[in-house]
């Protein structure tokens, strides 16, 4: 079997994404293997993995949309703007209404210059935002434009003293942070605010209904890709079928007459396989990356 292809896992707590790619390394038994996506070590959730020649896909699933369900504790700020770090400042946040709680959310929503928590995997002249956090910088990270699609609140408890729990289900684009909404609403209310739970539930349309946990890639391992990589490419983009000349002269990494199809879209031989990834440009449909077997 190709081990070519994409793994929809549903990622524990407790790992990094670097130590799910691990596993799925050994399981695979090749090298050729990485993600579409850090999630942080507290959440859990889709996480997309690409094994063999699916891995140069996975730039292209880094920059999907996203969804997660999360909740926000509202009272307390900390230092990593989420549950991992240590609370820096308590503020009662028992008289924060409902409504407001809404509004403070809405106004998160819709397209936002968002500044992403300092601890993040962002690089600063080489290295990562947190590494510098942890050696005890002050680190300050430009904002950037994100698109909150979605920010539903899904219920607010108030089951412990001066700290309101907000449940909520987002769905957005690449590059956001929800501990920074979490951080945000709180400054917003004046109370703080950090995130207490994270699942992701969908990287573009692949979603926890089709993901794996580790234990079941374990009970099938070595065959643990579950999309191989042509059933991937047809998943994810739009799907524009080559004559034999048109492969042959793709194949080699040459252009193709424009089919007026919006791209990236996925190029397939007339056997069926995987050829490229093309966009139309200047005229012409060019191959961003090829993928015909050698």
């Amino acid at each position: 079997m190709s081990t070519d292809g994409l793994i929809v896992v549903d990622k524990p707590g407790g790992m990094t994404s670097h130590d799910v790619v691990a596993r799925i390394r050994r399981l695979a038994k090749t090298r050729r293997v990485g993600h579409g996506g850090t999630l942080d070590p507290m959440a859990t959730g889709v996480l997309v993995i690409g094994v063999g020649r699916a891995t140069r896909l996975l730039t292209y699933v880094i920059g999907a949309g996203k969804s997660y369900t999360g909740t926000i504790r509202l009272g307390q700020a900390t230092v990593t703007d989420d549950a991992e770090g240590d609370v820096i400042a308590s503020t009662p946040a028992g008289q924060v209404t409902d409504d407001a709680i809404r509004s403070a959310l809405t106004a998160l929503s819709g397209e936002v210059d968002q500044v992403p928590s300092a601890v993040s995997a962002i690089k600063i002249d080489g290295q990562r935002a947190y590494k510098r956090v942890r050696d005890g910088e002050s680190v300050e990270l430009p904002a950037r434009r994100v698109t909150i699609s979605r920010l539903e609140v899904l219920a607010i408890r108030r089951t412990e003293p001066d700290v309101v729990d907000v449940d909520v289900d987002v769905t957005c684009s690449s590059g956001t942070y929800i501990r920074a909404i979490a951080r945000d609403a709180g400054l917003a209310l004046g109370v703080g605010g950090h995130l207490t739970a994270l699942r992701r539930t969908a990287v573009g349309g692949f979603t926890l209904a089709e993901a794996a946990t580790l234990d079941e890639l374990e009970e099938r391992a070595p065959a643990v890709v579950n999309l191989p990589l042509d059933a991937a490419a047809d998943r994810f983009f739009p799907r524009r079928e080559a004559t034999p000349d048109e492969a042959k002269v793709l194949g080699h990494g040459g252009p193709l007459d424009p089919a007026g199809i919006v791209g990236p879209y996925a190029v397939f031989g007339p056997a069926g396989g995987l050829i490229a990834i093309v966009s139309e440009r200047d005229g012409r449909a060019r191959a961003e990356i090829v993928l015909a077997p050698a």
